[in-house]
């Protein structure tokens, strides 16, 4: 992958999401449609946004039982997704059914740890240990899945390269040197991102929510 920046493009409305894709695009690698706007736009905004000629990551984050799943799985064929998100702590069947309905060349990776969390959320939700050892816990239950990669933050990627070399690995809460945090807890440079083994850098606000977009892309685009 020649950049691997993916813009997270959560935008209200369809137009002003088109034309700050197309503003970045010659500064970034894909773009990353979640939730957010998949909720707001619904496929043909995901359609609308691929006419702007980048791969497309849905982050949907699919958790429910396997065959629910699968069959979700299979509904978004049409959309030709990059990548696509679902839970690990969904489980092992989970991921398994998710994996064998994707699409070919599709890859799915499991959401292990949110990097709006930390160590006191987790044991606020009745698991215990350190941010990285959960981390580590889904990614190994993600790879006995067959699953291709994990969702970490850039404080746990270099940990799980380790163990899963051949993993690809999606880091979002990234922020630039001197950028506020907002809502993340877990937070790195995209630099240090993929010097410890990202293959995918999900960057939003600092780029989306900058005065000059293109050029805030194309910062970050030159420090990697």
């Amino acid at each position: 992958m020649s950049n691997p920046v993916y813009l997270a493009l959560d935008l209200p409305q369809l137009e002003p999401a088109k034309a700050l894709v197309n503003k970045v695009k010659a500064h970034i690698g894909g773009v990353k449609l979640g939730l957010e706007f998949f909720c707001a736009h619904g496929g043909h905004g995901v359609h609308e946004i691929a006419h702007c000629g980048l791969p497309i990551f849905l982050d949907l984050k699919f958790h429910d039982i396997p065959n629910t799943v699968a069959s979700a799985m299979q509904a978004i064929h049409v959309y030709q997704p990059a990548i696509v998100t679902v839970h690990a702590s969904g489980g092992r069947a989970m991921m398994e059914d998710a994996k064998a309905a994707a699409a070919e060349g599709c890859k799915v990776v499991a959401v292990t740890m949110l990097t709006s969390m930390d160590a006191s959320d987790l044991t606020a939700t009745g698991v215990y240990g350190s941010a990285e050892t959960q981390v580590m816990r889904l990614a190994e239950l993600a790879h006995a899945a067959g699953l291709d990669g994990i969702v970490c933050s850039g404080q746990e990627v270099g940990t799980v390269k380790k163990a899963w070399k051949d993993g690809f690995f999606v880091v979002p809460g990234l922020r630039p040197a001197g950028s506020g945090t907002g809502d993340q807890k877990r937070v790195v440079t995209p630099r240090q991102a993929r010097d410890n083994g990202a293959s995918v850098l999900v960057i939003g606000r600092p780029i989306s929510r900058a005065e000059d977009p293109a050029a805030a892309a194309r910062a970050i685009e030159a420090t990697l």
